[in-house]
């Protein structure tokens, strides 16, 4: 059974559709949420869906190998990043080469870097009159948004939508295709 550890800091509704995806699977489960955000929603969902929680400040994140340790137990097959807004460190990924992916709400290379996550990604898509935008699924490296990509999808921008009907098209998008995408890489 492949090991999926899913890092948020957020609401959770990536995890939670994760979660729920692998909850009957022979091939994967989710068996870890990590979160910087000790007042996150994404705990409250790994509690009813009886998937362990954990909550970690930036010392434990980057400054000690207290996650890095956590994750070397755990020997996850794929670790996720399901709207985690730290920039993941260079230690944890030298450990776990190609097994670290984000999910991003744009098109990449566009409208990505640092503090390019949520509502700003789609504020600017608005703001330049975009007429298409989407997700780009990529591996984690050291450098914001700068990964290989495993898979784009687009959604129309239409003239009238504002960045909250942005951001619903976009959540739609990663609903129906981030959990395809992750069986594909854990079946590869």
């Amino acid at each position: 059974m492949k090991r999926i550890i899913i890092f948020a800091s957020g609401s959770g509704t990536n995890a939670e559709n994760l979660i729920k995806f692998f909850h009957n699977s022979d091939n994967a489960s989710v068996i870890q949420i990590l979160t910087n955000n000790p007042h996150a929603k994404v705990l409250e969902r790994a509690k009813k869906l009886k998937v362990s929680a954990l909550s970690f400040n930036r010392i434990a994140f980057s400054k000690t190998n207290d996650i890095l340790n956590i994750l070397l137990a755990s020997k996850p097959d794929l670790i996720v990043l399901a709207g985690f807004l730290w920039k993941f460190p260079e230690h944890i990924l030298k450990e776990f080469p190609n097994k670290v992916i984000n999910v991003h709400p744009a098109l990449l290379p566009k409208y990505g870097g640092k503090g390019m996550y949520g509502i700003h990604v789609h504020e600017a898509v608005v703001k330049n009159n975009e007429t298409e935008t989407g997700i780009t699924i990529h591996y984690v490296n050291e450098h914001y948004d700068e990964g290989a990509i495993i898979f784009q999808t687009s959604c129309k921008v239409d003239k009238n939508d504002n960045a909250e009907d942005v951001a619903s098209k976009i959540h739609e998008l990663e609903m129906e295709h981030f959990p395809k995408v992750v069986d594909k890489l854990l079946n590869e």
